[in-house]
C-alpha cells in the first residue's frame, strides 16, 4: 500500500521500503523513563517515553539527529508495541510520551487498541502532520504536545525542506486543540500543550509564531518556550546556528509571549542548553 500518510505525500510502499520518513514500519530507538519532560507532563520525572526513528522534517539542527535520520532503532510489530506500553506503565511511568510518531500513526493505533495504558497518552509532534493522520488515533490520544517551528515559509524550508510547515502545523493545532483540557495533581490529563524552540539569531520569527498560536490556541494553554538549542547535527553551512541563545534573546520571546496574554508560560534555564539532556540512544 502506497503512503500517503504524512504532507509529503511519497507514496512509498513501507511494506518492502522505507519512505520519505527513513523507515518502513515502526522503528524504536529508545523506550524509558525520561526524567526531563516539563513539569505538567511529568510531576515526578518519570514520563514513558518512547523515541520513535524517522522523521518527515529534515530540521539541520534536530537535537536526536541519529534517531530522526533512522540511524538507530529496532523494528517492531504492533504487539510488540503494545507489550512495550504495558512494560513502561509497570516500571512506574507517568504518562505514554510518543515521541515523533506523526510518520508512523496508524501503527501506533494499532498498538493503543490492544493495549490502552491507565496513564495519559501524549502524542509529542514536530507538528508535520496532517489533521486526517491525527483523526485516525484521536480517540487513543489523552494529551497533544507539538512543537511550532516557524511561521515563515522560508525559514522552515532553509531549516528543514518544508517549505509547507507553518501552513501544516496551522491546521494541525486547529484540530488539536479541540480536546478537552483536564489537570489534576498538577499533571496535564488531557488536553494541548504547545513547545516552541528559540533559535538562534531568530527571535522575530519566535515572535510571529506566537502571533499565530494566539489565534490558534487557548492562552491560558501550557506555552513550553524552549531554550534548550545546542549546536548539532548538519548546521556547517548555517553560521547563525553554530551557537546558543542568548539570555537577550530568550527574555525577547519570554516577554512578548506574556504581552500577548499567555498565562501559562513554562520557561527553561539556561543550564538547559546542553548535551547532557540528550538521551543515550543505546
Amino acid at each position: 500500500m502506497r503512503c500517503y500518510l504524512c504532507p509529503v505525500k511519497c507514496g512509498a510502499d513501507r511494506e518492502i521500503g522505507a519512505g520519505a520518513c527513513g523507515v518502513k514500519g515502526i522503528s524504536v530507538a529508545k523506550a524509558y523513563l525520561h526524567p526531563f519532560e516539563e513539569p505538567f507532563l511529568s510531576p515526578h520525572q518519570r514520563s514513558g517515553a518512547v523515541f520513535f526513528a524517522g522523521c518527515s522534517l529534515r530540521c539541520v539542527f534536530c537535537q536526536n539527529f541519529d534517531v530522526s535520520r533512522a540511524r538507530r532503532g529496532k523494528e517492531l510489530t504492533p504487539k510488540e508495541l503494545a507489550d512495550l506500553f504495558r512494560d513502561l506503565e509497570a516500571q512506574g511511568a507517568e504518562n505514554l510520551d510518543l515521541v515523533t510518531a506523526d510518520h508512523v500513526l496508524p501503527w501506533v493505533g494499532e498498538a493503543l487498541s490492544l493495549y490502552r495504558p491507565r496513564v495519559p497518552v501524549i502524542l509529542n509532534s514536530g507538528g508535520y502532520v496532517t489533521a486526517d493522520a491525527l483523526r485516525q488515533v484521536d480517540q487513543f490520544i489523552d494529551v497533544y504536545l507539538p512543537d511550532f517551528k516557524f511561521a515563515d515559509p522560508l525559514l522552515a524550508e532553509r531549516f528543514t525542506g518544508r517549505r509547507d510547515y507553518p501552513e501544516v502545523a496551522a491546521e494541525a493545532l486547529r484540530f488539536m486543540a479541540k480536546k478537552p483540557s483536564l489537570t489534576a495533581g498538577g499533571q496535564l490529563k488531557s488536553g494541548l500543550a504547545v513547545r516552541h524552540l528559540v533559535l538562534p539569531s531568530h527571535t522575530e520569527d519566535s515572535k510571529r509564531v506566537l502571533d499565530l498560536l494566539a489565534g490558534l490556541v487557548p492562552l491560558d494553554a501550557p506555552l513550553s518556550l524552549m531554550r534548550q538549542y545546542t549546536p548539532m547535527g548538519e548546521i556547517a553551512g548555517f553560521p547563525e546556528l553554530n551557537r546558543r541563545v542568548t539570555d537577550r534573546e530568550y527574555d525577547r520571546v519570554i516577554g512578548y509571549a506574556a504581552e500577548l496574554g499567555f498565562t501559562n508560560i513554562f520557561a527553561q534555564e539556561k543550564e538547559s542548553a546542553d548535551k547532557k539532556f540528550i538521551p543515550d540512544w543505546d
